[in-house]
């Protein structure tokens, strides 16, 4: 699971431009299914039939992670970009970088004003990603317009790697994790039930993959797999998040304060109870910020009971992404003992 991980999260899939993830997560499936679909927005739809009855859950992950996008190129050729999805600025700042262009990726790093030239009180803000720009090594617009072109994506270079005790760090944990569990439970799972697992896209800026794969269908129930906040570090109260990494999974109650998913009673009962009774640890949380594809799933049609399973995961939405690998092969465990009684 370590090595799937790491291809997961190495792979680039800014907000629309899911494809390598996509490709990735067909490559480790197509023997193990009965069907597998790319929809007209670009969600794979993995399908495994049931043994029995004809109920249908679907098993969602987002496959895009938070980016940047070529925006301008000034004329002495370097690049002014938009954000794509929720980054904080201070993440941005001196980092390395790929440009995704469509037959090549090109690196560059983030630069801005050098501290020699700031007043004090420049020096003591925070540098907004406008200030900030990308260079690549070339001295003039024409020159860039020959590598790169506007709404290029942009990824962080960062390549994952392994802490201590199990943990490890990367970009795009947020969501590769879910994508790992979705791959690895398609693998693993016999179920009565007819299983779909989707790789959704472009939830990081609407969850509007999760809108119409849970239109197209209309599952009984679904559950997102997505990563949830571990609070376990310097700078959070423990009241803020309680849950930590190492665990267990995230059985996520409320998120965005009522405003988001709601989690179905049944599906609450089904996950607290398969824990219990496999003996597999887990943490409940209820949380004020941040959603998931649920929240757009659940209110698809006449509605769909929906439910959120979640690694807690350290540092989301920045390039350093920390998870524990066991919470995520008990996230694997979970779902595929509770796919047995549905």
């Amino acid at each position: 699971m370590k090595d799937l991980l790491k291809k997961l999260a190495n792979a680039p899939g800014v907000s629309g431009f899911e494809k390598d993830v996509r490709n990735l997560i067909i490559e480790e499936l197509t023997d193990y299914v009965d069907d597998i679909e790319v929809d007209n927005l670009g969600n794979l739809i993995i399908r495994k039939n049931g043994t029995s009855n004809s109920k249908k859950v679907m098993l969602a992950a987002h496959m895009d992670e938070v980016g940047l996008m070529v925006r301008y190129i000034d004329k002495k050729g370097f690049i002014k970009f938009s954000k794509i999805g929720g980054i904080n600025d201070q993440t941005l700042l001196n980092q390395n970088i790929y440009v995704h262009t469509t037959t090549r990726k090109i690196s560059g790093v983030i630069g801005s004003k050098p501290p020699h030239l700031m007043k004090e009180e420049e020096r003591k803000k925070v540098v907004k990603h406008d200030d900030m720009f990308i260079d690549i090594g070339v001295s003039n617009k024409e020159e860039a317009e020959k590598i790169v072109n506007i709404g290029d994506p942009i990824t962080i270079k960062q390549e994952f790697s392994q802490l201590q005790n199990n943990m490890f760090t990367g970009k795009s944990l947020d969501d590769r994790v879910g994508c790992c569990i979705i791959i690895e439970v398609m693998k693993r799972v016999e179920s009565n039930a007819t299983i779909y697992g989707v790789g959704t896209v472009q939830e990081e800026v609407g969850l509007k993959g999760a809108r119409t794969s849970a239109f197209k269908i209309n599952p009984d129930m679904a559950i997102a797999l997505d990563v949830g906040i571990s609070g376990d570090h310097p700078g959070i109260k423990e009241g803020e998040a309680p849950a930590s990494a190492g665990k267990g999974p995230i059985i996520i109650l409320t998120d965005a304060s009522g405003d988001g998913i709601i989690t179905h009673p049944k599906i609450k009962e089904l996950l607290i109870s398969t824990a219990e009774s496999e003996k597999i640890p887990y943490q409940l949380a209820v949380t004020e910020g941040g959603t998931t594809d649920a929240t757009a799933i659940h209110l698809t049609r006449e509605g769909i009971p929906s439910g959120v399973l979640s690694p807690a995961v350290r540092y989301m939405h920045s390039p350093v992404e920390v998870v524990n690998l066991e919470d995520i092969e008990n996230t694997v465990k979970l779902i595929v003992a509770a796919l047995k009684i549905v």
